[in-house]
């Protein structure tokens, strides 16, 4: 709008000062963006996951050619094991047949992999005994065999209740690792190595005259 002399008005005078600072939290927004991205997925490492409320692992050692086998039984008779990987509560994640199977696929071809690991996640709470067993399904060199089974209560906060090593040395031995109870919270409130046979259990199955084990519904230990 012009004014009384016939010339539109000047414009606003240029702050520099106001310029410079806006660009500079213009700048430090944009690297406090970065500095998300960056740290993000560090932060997830080591996450655990809330819906798994205790991890039980065996390993043994690396590049062993022989074959173990973990089995965890619930409160209620539900086993987890290589036939059965889901029951219940429980799941094992892995199968880990020794040298058998350790294998992954990159770009087409076959690496192998040096870890002998088995992890079974317990994901609800039912109060009562847990059993943990070992199994050496196939022993191939002849020699003793060092497995080390750790069981880790995660929530609330991660927690290690049982750390300890065992030896198996021939086909078709069976230990006891640990049974632990839980209360009805999700506390543990004994641990204990007593011996109890899971394989028994399904070999008084088969001594009845059943085939199929009845927690699970499938047939007795036997590899293709």
């Amino acid at each position: 709008m012009m004014d009384d002399f016939g010339l539109y008005p000047r414009e606003e005078a240029f702050d520099p000062l106001g310029v410079m600072l806006f660009k500079a939290l213009q700048v430090i927004a944009f690297l406090f963006f970065l500095a998300l991205l960056a740290v993000s997925p560090d932060a997830k490492d080591g996450k655990i996951d809330s819906k798994a409320e205790f991890i039980i692992t065996m390993d043994w050692p690396d590049n062993h050619p022989d074959d173990l086998d973990l089995f965890v039984q619930d409160p209620a008779g539900n086993i987890a094991w290589y036939r059965h990987r889901e029951a219940g509560f429980l799941t094992l994640d892995r199968d880990d047949r020794g040298g058998a199977n350790n294998f992954i696929v990159v770009n087409g071809k076959k690496i192998a992999s040096p870890i002998r690991e088995e992890i079974v996640t317990v994901r609800g709470i039912v109060a009562g005994e847990y059993t943990v067993n070992v199994s050496h399904f196939q022993a191939t060199t002849g020699k003793p065999v060092a497995v080390s089974v750790k069981v880790q209560k995660l929530n609330p906060t991660a927690q290690v209740i049982f750390d300890n090593k065992l030896t198996l040395d021939h086909t078709g031995e069976e230990r006891t690792a640990l049974r632990f109870w839980l209360d009805a919270e999700g506390k543990v409130v004994d641990v204990q190595q007593r011996q109890k046979s899971l394989m028994e259990t399904f070999r008084n199955v088969r001594a009845n005259g059943a085939d199929l084990d009845p927690k699970t519904g499938v047939r007795m230990p036997r590899r293709e």
